[in-house]
């Protein structure tokens, strides 16, 4: 027990780089404190003994905004940063120095019995705001990006991001826990695929339209008009910025160049 309490407390220096010295690590680290009020309770409900172990994690949540259940198992050297609004459920299991994240929920999809909460393995980095939902299995080494939902099983080594989360694999490349800015965006990548397909489409669409059809260009000629003009007197050959999606657009640049996009 002493020694898990004390992975406990060195994870924080190597997690947080705020963390100074230990008297403020001891004092103001609310992770910390219901992590180690959670270890007190879990030794009391598997022990067996009634309603003190829930009035421990209830105590606790009262002081640090962190839920968990005394039947959750968590291993050592987890680091909960901030924790604010964190939940893990009754049999939820976490492995040894993984890394949680405020707003995370590890919780249920219903009234089921029995196993009903995630497995997560050593080494998990777990964003904010993210929910892992139902018995899953979450390998080792795996990254969940902030705010993603996952519904389904995680291999080790991957990367999850999105809602529902779909696995990104990140072979051959190691991305260290706290640098969150480098997960990648499925989302954003799509819908510049997208953007990009709309505008080619826009472009082949004003090149038909800039060619006048036979029959017309012997009414325009005879007329006396240009083919930068039709029939109806509207312009067929625009300017062009104005004849399809311009990604230069400030707009449309801050919009996928922004956060997250």
């Amino acid at each position: 027990m002493l020694s898990t309490f004390k992975a406990d407390f060195q994870i924080v220096f190597e997690r947080d780089p705020a963390a100074r010295n230990w008297v403020e690590v001891l004092l103001c680290y609310p992770g910390l404190h219901a992590l180690w009020l959670h270890r007190f309770a879990h030794w009391l409900y598997v022990l067996g003994l009634p309603l003190i172990p829930r009035l421990i994690s209830h105590l606790s949540r009262l002081l640090t905004g962190i839920e968990i259940h005394p039947g959750a198992q968590i291993g050592e050297g987890v680091f909960i940063d901030h924790g604010m609004g964190v939940v893990i459920g009754e049999t939820a299991v976490v492995g040894s120095y993984s890394l949680i994240y405020q707003g995370v929920t590890l919780g249920g999809t219903g009234k089921e019995s029995g196993k009903r909460h995630p497995t997560l393995g050593e080494n998990v980095v777990v964003g904010a705001g993210a929910k892992v939902l139902g018995n899953l299995l979450i390998g080792n080494n795996v990254r969940i990006g902030a705010g993603s939902v996952v519904l389904r099983d995680v291999p080790s080594d991957c990367t999850v991001v999105g809602v529902p989360g779909r696995i990104v694999y990140r072979s051959g490349e190691r991305v260290e826990p706290l640098e969150h800015g480098r997960l990648p965006d499925s989302e954003a990548q799509v819908i510049r695929a997208l953007v990009d397909r709309i505008e080619q489409l826009e472009q082949q669409m004003q090149q038909l339209k800039a060619q006048p059809a036979p029959m017309e260009r012997r009414v325009m000629a005879a007329a006396g008009l240009s083919t930068s003009s039709r029939v109806d007197g509207s312009e067929s050959l625009l300017p062009q910025s104005h004849r399809h999606c311009d990604l230069n657009n400030k707009i449309i640049e801050e919009f996928l160049d922004g956060s997250g996009i």
